[in-house]
Formats: C-alpha cells, sequence, structure tokens
C-alpha cells in the first residue's frame, strides 16, 4: 500500500508453484477489483519459460530410450582419461575436427541432454570407427538412433531458442513471443 501498488499492478507473473497461487490470492484481497484489468481475470500469468521447460520435460520422459545409447556411449568416452585420448585420435583418424567435448547430461536439465546430442551427433563417424577397434563399447545407437537423435535435436533446439527469447528481460513482450508459440505449435504437430 506504501507504494501504492493497488492502483499500479496490472498483471503479476510467476511460476507454477502452489505458493504462488496463495500469495496472489492474498494480494488480490488487498487490491480493488476495478483497479486492476479486467477486474484481475488476468492478473496471474504463469511464466512463459517454466510452461515451456514443463512441456520439454514431459516430452522427453517419453522419448527417454531413444537417448539412452548417446548417454552410455557419451558415458563411455569420458569416463577415463585414456579413453577421451583414444576419443579424440579417432577424430583425427576420420577427419572430425575435435573442437567440443563430449558432455554427459543431467537427465533433470533438458538443456543439457539438448547439449549432449548437439555435440555427439557431431561425433557419429568417430563412434562408429571406435565401435571397430574397442571390444568393450558396446553401446553404438543405430542408424534408426541417429535419425531419431537428429530429429530430437532440431526439436529442442526450437525449445532452446525460444527458452532464451521467453527469458529476455529487454524484450518479453506479447508480439515476439506469440510468433514463437505458434512455431512450436506447428513443430509439435509435425
Amino acid at each position: 500500500m506504501d507504494w501504492n501498488l493497488d492502483k499500479n499492478l496490472s498483471t503479476l507473473t510467476v511460476d507454477n508453484c502452489t505458493t504462488y497461487d496463495a500469495m496472489i490470492e492474498r494480494v488480490l484481497e488487498k487490491i480493488l477489483p476495478r483497479n486492476i484489468i479486467l477486474g484481475g481475470q488476468l492478473f496471474h500469468m504463469r511464466c512463459c519459460a517454466h510452461i515451456l521447460n514443463l512441456i520439454v520435460k514431459d516430452g522427453l520422459c517419453i522419448i527417454f530410450d531413444a537417448n539412452e545409447k548417446i548417454r552410455e556411449s557419451v558415458h563411455f568416452w569420458t569416463t577415463t582419461p585414456k579413453r577421451e585420448e583414444k576419443f579424440i585420435n579417432a577424430c583425427g583418424q576420420v577427419n572430425i575436427p575435435f573442437k567440443k567435448k563430449l558432455v554427459l547430461d543431467c537427465k533433470s536439465r533438458w538443456n543439457s541432454t539438448f547439449f549432449m546430442l548437439q555435440v555427439a551427433t557431431q561425433y557419429k563417424d568417430v563412434l562408429h570407427r571406435l565401435s571397430q577397434r574397442d571390444y568393450q563399447y558396446k553401446a553404438l545407437p543405430s542408424e534408426h538412433d541417429w535419425m531419431m537423435e537428429n530429429e530430437i535435436c532440431q526439436r529442442l533446439e526450437l525449445f532452446y531458442d525460444v527458452t532464451l527469447l521467453f527469458s529476455g528481460t529487454l524484450y518479453p513482450t506479447v508480439n515476439v513471443v506469440f510468433p514463437k508459440i505458434c512455431e512450436i505449435k506447428l513443430s509439435l504437430i509435425e
């Protein structure tokens, strides 16, 4: 009240925590409905980046098995310095520059899965070569797995770019966000 929020507040954007629901109810009790757009019907705005994060996490749970071979491969070749050295040598043998290290994802963070896939798909031929030279390596993804990973990686790239856009602080306006939401919808339909 000291800051006149009851006359200057139009919406409040937070993630989907139930604590926020209770807090928003308490705030609305302090503000007259006539002082808020549409009497407060649009007061509680859900965070787009948070919702997008939940959508992607749910989607990745459905296709969990598709990522497992890549995850196993990355884990195998990053476990010891000796294996990392073999991996780098194999890059040279198949003329693929070793620009980025393989990175194992954190299963609870979808963007780390995106980064893992993005790097691993660049080394498809290296992993194939290594499967022929190291009898202990048994997690080579099939051609079908690679096609699936490529598709997943392309979809995740869209979600990653849109998440960066949503998380921006200088331009979070609907005219920028809405076309990206439409792009996501079309991608999901496809």
